[in-house]
């Protein structure tokens, strides 16, 4: 047993999940989420559960927050309207950690928040999934210093598999947001080519066999292939159930073009594959898997 005790903030598909991991591997784990069902789903899982945000992590060695935007989290760290801050409860040199998907500016923000208060940060958004979440084979993108890095690595190797330090402060969410443009990109490129060799007369096995051994093999083909068939467990076996939600992605690509405009990279891809999503977002595709795009090229 480990005996650190875990403040786990944001309970929903991706944090539950790894809370629960976290219990498993013995650390002493509380959770909070704003959510009443997120609690109830909590409580029968076994975790406990605090009263509010400040609760839990007043007493914890670690602060994890998975929260939905960049000023959930902020606003968590600093409190406000008589709520205390998470920052300003937690005991002195206590190590946070972000595990949500924000922009690289808000990032630093929090990192900037905890130090001033006397505190560690890390930003460690994550890649995989609520599959990854589950079964505890999540890849960690981690920006902070050397010795913070090295006191989480056995915190984020009990939810994942794979920890990668990216740097400084911000640059495991500037990673994330990267990696996610070009999942974007790839993923609109292998429908285009699936829905082009269907007008040409190749059957989509054909066009998998050929791809998927060739220059044009990418995990949008190989694990989360765009039609049913040839890859048995992606998600358009399954009427394009996500694992991984156009809204998501779409909110992804908004953190990849306001760091695109932040920077001045010429990254047309990027920026179209957004407008691209932004589209699909708007109506019944935001629920559905992001590599459901195909359906809007036919």
């Amino acid at each position: 047993m480990t005996g650190q005790r875990v403040a786990f903030l944001g309970l929903g598909h991706m944090g539950l999940p790894m809370a629960k991991n976290l219990a498993s591997a013995g650390y002493d784990v509380v959770g909070f989420d704003v959510f009443p069902a997120a609690l109830d789903a909590a409580r029968a899982a076994g975790l406990a559960v605090a009263e509010s945000g400040p609760d839990a992590a007043a007493s914890a060695d670690v602060v994890i927050t998975m929260l939905q935007s960049g000023a959930q989290v902020v606003g968590a760290y600093l409190g406000g309207d008589g709520v205390d801050g998470l920052v300003d409860v937690a005991s002195p040199h206590t190590l946070f950690i972000d595990c949500s998907t924000i922009s690289v500016e808000e990032s630093r923000e929090a990192h900037r928040i905890a130090g001033i208060a006397g505190h560690r940060a890390l930003d460690a958004p994550v890649s995989g999934g609520v599959v990854g979440a589950e079964n505890a084979t999540l890849a960690f993108m981690v920006g902070g210093g050397d010795a913070d890095v090295a006191a989480a690595r056995p915190l984020l190797e009990a939810m994942g598999r794979r920890v990668v330090h990216c740097g400084g402060p911000g640059l495991g969410q500037a990673a994330k947001v990267c990696n996610n443009m070009i999942l974007a990109v790839s993923q609109i490129a292998v429908a285009e080519a699936f829905v082009l060799g269907e007008r040409l007369g190749l059957t989509h096995q054909a066009l998998f066999d050929v791809a998927s051994n060739a220059s044009g093999q990418c995990w949008a083909l190989t694990t989360n292939c765009p039609v049913p068939g040839p890859v048995p467990t992606s998600p358009a076996n399954r009427d394009y159930e996500p694992g991984f939600a156009t809204a998501l992605m779409n909110k992804d690509l908004g953190l990849a073009e306001q760091a695109i405009e932040s920077t001045g990279v010429d990254a047309r891809m990027g920026l179209l594959a957004r407008e691209l999503y932004a589209s699909f977002a708007s109506g019944p595709g935001a629920t559905r898997d992001f590599s459901a795009i195909i359906t809007t090229l036919r």
